[in-house]
């Protein structure tokens, strides 16, 4: 049975996303747009410093205010789109390429998701990505299908050694099973908090069998 540790431990933000493992599959649940904004600008903003890849597959609206705060710390973004440092994906339309039926075609991920994958291991990057795509399914009330992603992308983070962060707002998944919500956390490896905190602290709790 999956479970969590009971206490939160606390990083450096810098830190903890600079030094992060490849094959890693985190999840945050978050309760406003600001604190997920927060981490994901911690996240790809660590991920260029370290030379790697970065694939962002969120809404038009977060991609925007991201993208803006990237800007401000000084990032080429222009730059890294052209060399396929940063690959930034609508994830309506990323959903659109795969899902059938309500459900993802595995097939049809793979291929489309693995073509990311190769745009941004060119050069021998490393390769970290976040996405928002579990969460629309979510919020449009498809537990299975959010389950089977989640399910995909774990296979593929093992396979490429790519290192995943994907992200819920808790009020995507206030209004569903206790079951799906165990099913979304069992799939990580890492929970990252979704509370308010400094900007420069990352609070986390590690998953692990029992």
């Amino acid at each position: 049975m999956n479970i969590l540790t009971s206490e939160w431990r606390k990083a450096n933000m810098q830190l903890f996303w600079g030094e992060i493992a490849p094959s890693k599959h985190l999840v945050q649940i978050y309760e406003n747009d600001s604190v997920f904004l927060n981490t994901l600008e911690g996240f790809a903003g660590t991920g260029f410093i370290n030379q790697e890849s970065v694939i962002i597959i969120a809404t038009a609206g977060h991609l925007k205010q991201l993208n803006d705060r990237l800007l401000k710390h000084g990032f080429n973004l222009n730059g890294m789109i052209k060399t396929g440092q940063y690959i930034p994906v609508d994830a309506q339309e990323a959903l659109d390429l795969f899902m059938k039926n309500e459900m993802p075609d595995e097939d049809l991920f793979r291929k489309n998701i693995l073509k990311l994958i190769n745009k941004a291991t060119k050069g021998g990057r490393k390769v970290r990505a976040s996405g928002e795509m579990v969460n629309m399914l979510m919020e449009a009330g498809n537990e299975s299908g959010t389950i089977e992603l989640e399910k995909l992308w774990d296979k593929l983070c093992a396979e490429k050694k790519l290192c995943l962060l994907c992200s819920y707002s808790s009020s995507a998944l206030k209004t569903h099973s206790a079951y799906a919500t165990q099913e979304i956390c069992g799939c990580h490896s890492n929970i990252i908090a979704g509370m308010g905190t400094a900007t420069t602290e990352i609070f986390y709790k590690e998953r692990f069998n029992n």
